[in-house]
């Protein structure tokens, strides 16, 4: 009988399954599945949006000697910072959630991940307006 709570309450935590959402009807309740998820969307928005930025800078710069080496380090130092911090802020609404007693839908992981990226690109933007 115990076995069988413990084998329900486990969700397969595939990349595949989190990306599509494959969680249908069921609710994530550990510490571990939520910050997985939420994580997860943080990271493949991220993904997203530095990959775009970096083939626009690509495009910009190819002339430019040095325009590629640029390219490359500017995108993976903002991509490993971003993803540090989503790191850090998955922890911590998994574990709010997880201390609220609450659990989470998988809805709502992917809300709360690309939410992560949006408040940076936000914030980024904002920080960068101001040294003009």
């Amino acid at each position: 009988m115990k076995a069988e709570k413990e084998d329900l309450s486990m969700i397969n935590l595939s990349v595949q399954q989190v990306l599509s959402l494959w969680a249908h009807g069921t609710v994530l309740r550990t510490l571990t599945e939520m910050w997985y998820w939420v994580f997860l969307w943080a990271l493949f928005s991220s993904l997203f949006v530095h990959g775009a930025a970096g083939v626009l800078m690509f495009v910009m710069l190819q002339r430019h000697k040095q325009g590629r080496l640029i390219c490359v380090v500017l995108v993976s130092i903002g991509f490993l910072a971003s993803v540090t911090g989503a790191m850090i802020t998955s922890a911590a609404v998994a574990g709010i959630y997880q201390v609220a007693g609450k659990n989470m839908a998988p809805l709502e992981a992917l809300v709360f991940g690309v939410g992560q990226t949006v408040l940076t690109v936000i914030i980024s933007f904002s920080r960068v307006l101001a040294t003009l």
